[in-house]
């Protein structure tokens, strides 16, 4: 489904991507892991067009998307949960929602209001909150949504849980779980490497910008000497 081949990406004079070659399939789940400042967010900004890449190439579905803007990304259906969450606090829950509802590339709607306010029951009570008055919680569960109402066909979550009251992050990553089953293809990235490697098939670990290690989740779990080399624990 999206396949990412020798990617190079700059911040201003800062080489921070160094030949990423990175893939997700239909239908997988996929944790992105590695320490702070090792590029995790900035390949999913240069998945989603918000930092071009000046090498490599990106390809979604077999086309080369590598200079597409981030509006189009979204068109193509990747939906993207953005590290801070990014909702729109001067608009309502229920404006929030509604903003981004669309079918997605193949024509599904299989995700409208009323599933998301099934998956999320506490947004239904706050609908005509606006989003500047909800908790951290429920801003992560407005935006997971928001992504959602898109009907996408890959959905990136960065940092989904960073912050959450431990009750709230079992929530979203019930929610997570849920998705999963749907059949959408999902990028997690998350501190807690623990709960990444138990909901996905593949693990994917970024040092200084390269790929260090890939392996299917279950191995990086059962590989202690692993976890302990790329990223500390």
């Amino acid at each position: 489904m999206l396949s990412i081949k020798a990617l190079d990406a700059y911040y201003g004079h800062s080489h921070v991507l160094h030949g990423v070659d990175f893939e997700i399939g239909p239908g997988q789940a996929v944790g992105l892991l590695g320490r702070n400042g090792m590029g995790k967010t900035t390949l999913i900004r240069s998945i989603m067009g918000l930092v071009p890449g000046t090498r490599g190439r990106k390809l979604w579905r077999g086309k080369d998307v590598s200079r597409d803007a981030p509006e189009r990304m979204a068109r193509l259906g990747i939906g993207y949960v953005p590290e801070g969450r990014g909702i729109f606090p001067n608009l309502s829950v229920r404006e929030n929602l509604l903003m981004s509802a669309r079918r997605g590339p193949s024509g599904r709607a299989d995700w409208d209001m009323e599933r998301v306010l099934a998956t999320f029951p506490r947004l239904s009570e706050r609908l005509d909150h606006g989003g500047q008055q909800l908790s951290g919680g429920e801003q992560q569960m407005l935006s997971i949504g928001r992504a959602l109402m898109t009907n996408p066909d890959l959905l990136i979550l960065d940092e989904a849980t960073e912050g959450l009251a431990p009750l709230i992050m079992l929530d979203i990553w019930r929610v997570i779980r849920a998705i999963r089953e749907t059949g959408i293809s999902t990028l997690i990235v998350d501190r807690n490497y623990n709960a990444v490697l138990s909901h996905t098939d593949v693990a994917v670990v970024l040092e200084k910008g390269r790929v260090a290690h890939s392996a299917t989740s279950a191995e990086l779990l059962a590989s202690p000497e692993q976890l302990a080399r790329y990223l500390g624990v």
